[in-house]
């Protein structure tokens, strides 16, 4: 079974997207989401937005715009799972477990912490007067986000390297300190594209919201029109040769273009064509490439309630990985129901005297399944069908490794995946504290007898 490659991306809700985002973040993203081994996470990153903006109607409308900006610009949301951070309540959770275990002295380190402590001090100002602890625990909830769903590639600018990498040590903390032998978290890595354009804005810095340069995405084409005049080029006139190499419309114009289309308007500019015909083709290429998807974001803006359907039908997908998960990392570190603990250790020391056992049998259709049977000849697992008893025996031999089980809940049942495909399932038990228990008994069932 081949496994897929989890990638996570997170856009914080701050501000109207703008050009900048869509070219060096969105458009990539949702093109390496079309990858069919690639199992893609975006999300709003609305918690981040709150550390930076104490602004709720700026910060509700960005949320807005931002999952239309996604939607309109052609991403999947059944390929995908497309997600609000706010509506996974064991994000915050999570971020807890971690507080716990990330030292003062990893978080001290962080640069956007050290880069206000170095400013507040240079204007002789208390090192960190103005810094919340949202700001310094910052890093605590991204690596929650990026740890919760085990991403193994996390797409960030090079700014961002050092919270991925952050991520890792609080996770291996974690993984020392709880998994006895068990590895809880993957350990992720930045994926750092450097083919992604970085744009200038309209006075040839970074496009960013900071500097107030941006060309916003879906404007309208007045609006881009506007903007696109306000750039900012040199005082050659008509007829004089212009340099496209350092030019800001030009590296706007290449982002969007055709190979074919930016070599023509390489050439026309090193023959004298005027900047005002210059600006005039970049509009047109931007109204062409982004009209459709304008048309598409318009209408989604207008029905709000379409849009959070999408986003709680994305939440109930990645919940329904978080929340087994969660209830696993609450077990590691104490955090244990009374009754299943007391069920599970009588269920247990009944049990103990006789193992459980696989049975194995051939369907009518020539397909081959197996049996996870308790001591007692309780049924724990009903695996799915397989074309050959050899493949079956593989999957019984991986199940009884000793590798970490992912058993997922499923209202009233569980089922157990290997390398990301499910294997079996649990028959429905009578209630949540049943299935519980079962969970716990088909755990004890697969570890490895110690000789």
């Amino acid at each position: 079974m081949t496994t897929r490659t989890r990638i996570l991306t997170g856009i914080t809700t701050t501000g109207t997207p703008h050009l900048g985002n869509y070219a060096g973040a969105i458009r990539p993203a949702i093109l390496a989401s079309r990858d069919s081994n690639a199992d893609s996470f975006y999300f709003l990153a609305d918690y981040h937005a709150l550390i930076k903006c104490d602004d709720p109607l700026r910060i509700q409308r960005s949320r807005l715009e931002i999952a239309a900006t996604w939607l309109a610009g052609g991403l999947d949301v059944d390929r995908v799972t497309f997600y609000r951070q706010s509506d996974i309540p064991e994000i915050p959770e999570l971020t807890w477990l971690l507080t716990c275990v990330a030292a003062k002295g990893l978080l001290n380190r962080a640069h956007a912490y050290k880069a206000s402590v170095d400013k507040n001090v240079e204007t002789g100002e208390d090192p960190d007067a103005g810094i919340t602890m949202g700001l310094y625990s910052y890093p605590v909830l991204m690596a929650a986000d990026i740890l919760m769903f085990n991403a193994h590639k996390v797409p960030v600018g090079r700014d961002q390297i050092q919270h991925v990498e952050m991520a890792r040590d609080i996770g291996q903390r974690f993984n020392h300190l709880f998994g006895q032998g068990k590895e809880f978290f993957t350990m992720p890595e930045a994926l750092i594209e450097e083919s992604v354009a970085t744009l200038p804005g309209l006075d040839g810095r970074k496009m960013s919201k900071s500097y107030d340069n941006t060309i916003p995405l879906f404007s309208s084409a007045k609006e881009m029109k506007d903007a696109i005049s306000r750039i900012v080029t040199d005082s050659r006139a008509p007829g004089e040769a212009k340099d496209p190499d350092n030019s800001h419309l030009f590296t706007l114009f290449q982002a969007f273009a055709t190979p074919a289309q930016a070599d023509e308007f390489r050439s026309d500019l090193l023959q004298g064509l005027g900047w005002g015909e210059a600006k005039n083709r970049l509009f047109q290429l931007l109204d062409s490439e982004l009209g459709e998807s304008r048309e598409r974001y318009n209408q989604l803006i207008e029905r709000p309630a379409d849009l959070e359907d999408i986003l709680q039908h994305g939440a109930k997908k990645a919940r329904a990985v978080a929340t087994p998960f969660l209830n696993e990392l609450r077990e590691a570190v104490g955090l244990r129901s009374f009754v299943a603990q007391a069920q599970v250790a009588a269920t247990t020391k009944k049990k103990a005297a006789k193992a459980a056992r696989f049975v194995s049998f051939r369907e009518d259709d020539g397909s081959f399944r197996f049996r996870l049977l308790a001591a007692d000849g309780e049924q724990l697992l009903l695996s799915r069908h397989f074309a050959d008893g050899k493949t079956a025996g593989q999957v019984t031999k991986q199940l009884q490794s000793g590798q970490p089980l992912d058993v997922r809940s499923e209202d009233l049942g569980f089922s157990v995946w290997l390398e990301g495909q499910c294997v079996g399932d649990s028959p429905a038990f009578a209630d949540s504290a049943a299935r519980d228990v079962a969970i716990e008994a088909l755990r004890i069932a697969l570890t490895p007898v110690q000789e």
